[in-house]
């Protein structure tokens, strides 16, 4: 297993842009949106889970002795893994459940469901009730823009795997120090040393002791210190993030209940996610402005990315099948006679259709 990341860390790019090509031409597997062929969606869900653990192996690249101190004991590093798992079996698991067990495949779409909460909960509680980005598969590693950083703090890693410039000149003076603690040490150790030198050399490795302690893992807080802190601002932002969570399990209990083709679970599905949106839009307004919860861009950009998602409403049913579909099958026909344009128009309706009949492909979980 060392040898194999050893291989992806220094193949890096190779194995990013040969993950991404494989994902994409998934999509032009024959028979792949057919109810009784279970093949396709196996080899899409492999080469997912290939290219996540792939990926998690480049993330997770050690750049510097404190990064392979923190990254080893960091227990929320296994969360985002499982997340991308389990979305990329769900759809292995929904197609075998319609096929096998035909309309009671709603079962095993709400054990799955229920996971994914089960473990977005877990991470929210784990991180500090930070905010998930993108449902939990990319660490909130950002702090409060108006806490002032600390500049005795550890290299950060992105995604980019590029250091933030802040902490370069910290990098190197923590080299600095490591070098002038060994040379106190061997000056000490020396039979000519003085004992001024000796004393020297102690100050050097108290301070460096002080400085090691920081890239320990930081003190997670929990939901009554964030209460505390931040007041009702701070129960309405978990309220929020509960609601994002688990509104994908809500949506398909009611599925089960009422059907695909009623108003009901599309109606309540919506209005889970206006209300949880509504929440985190707006904390301005609730609680004392001394205990304002300010989003990190990353945070920002995720709650954008949340009101996106709402494109999926157009997709799904009994919306889809009373309005989208005919917007898309009249927009087809007008086109179908322009050569080229007509054709790739086809199939991308019939992409969007054969989309449509799998909830996994769009329940925006």
């Amino acid at each position: 297993m060392e040898a194999y990341k050893q291989w992806v860390w220094r193949n890096r790019e190779y194995v990013h842009s040969l993950g991404s090509l494989a994902n994409g031409l998934t999509w032009l597997l024959p028979e792949k949106f057919s109810a009784s062929e279970i093949g396709p969606e196996a080899v899409t869900a492999f080469l997912g889970i290939f290219t996540t653990i792939n990926e998690h192996i480049i993330e997770t690249l050690p750049t510097s002795p404190a990064h392979v101190r923190t990254s080893g004991t960091d227990s929320s590093l296994s969360y985002p893994l499982l997340i991308s798992i389990l979305k990329d079996l769900e759809t292995v698991v929904e197609v075998a459940a319609e096929h096998f067990y035909g309309d009671k495949k709603w079962n095993f779409i709400i054990l799955t469901e229920a996971m994914k909460a089960f473990i977005r909960l877990a991470l929210l509680r784990n991180t500090g009730y930070k905010m998930l980005l993108h449902g939990g598969e990319t660490p909130n590693d950002d702090k409060d823009p108006n806490q002032p950083q600390l500049q005795n703090r550890p290299a950060t890693f992105d995604r980019n795997h590029q250091f933030g410039n802040q902490y370069n000149q910290w990098n190197l003076e923590g080299r600095a120090m490591s070098a002038l603690s060994s040379f106190g040490q061997n000056a000490r150790t020396s039979p000519t040393a003085s004992s001024t030198t000796s004393g020297w050399s102690r100050r050097i490795q108290h301070q460096q002791a002080v400085i090691e302690p920081v890239v320990n893992k930081e003190k997670r807080r929990t939901l009554s210190e964030l209460v505390s802190e931040k007041g009702v601002k701070g129960a309405f932002f978990v309220i929020g993030e509960v609601l994002f969570i688990t509104r994908p399990l809500i949506y398909v209990l009611f599925i089960r209940r009422y059907g695909i083709r009623s108003w009901i679970p599309w109606a309540i599905s919506l209005s889970v996610d206006v209300l949880g949106m509504g929440i985190l839009s707006n904390l301005k307004l609730w609680g004392e402005q001394s205990k304002q919860i300010n989003f990190s861009q990353p945070e920002r950009d995720e709650l954008r990315r949340r009101k996106m998602l709402w494109a999926f409403y157009l997709m799904r049913d009994p919306f889809f099948t009373k309005y989208t579909r005919q917007k898309l099958e009249s927009s087809q026909k007008k086109v179908e006679p322009v050569p080229l344009i007509g054709f790739l128009t086809e199939k991308i309706v019939e992409l969007l259709v054969g989309a449509q009949s799998r909830y996994t492909y769009i329940s925006g979980s």
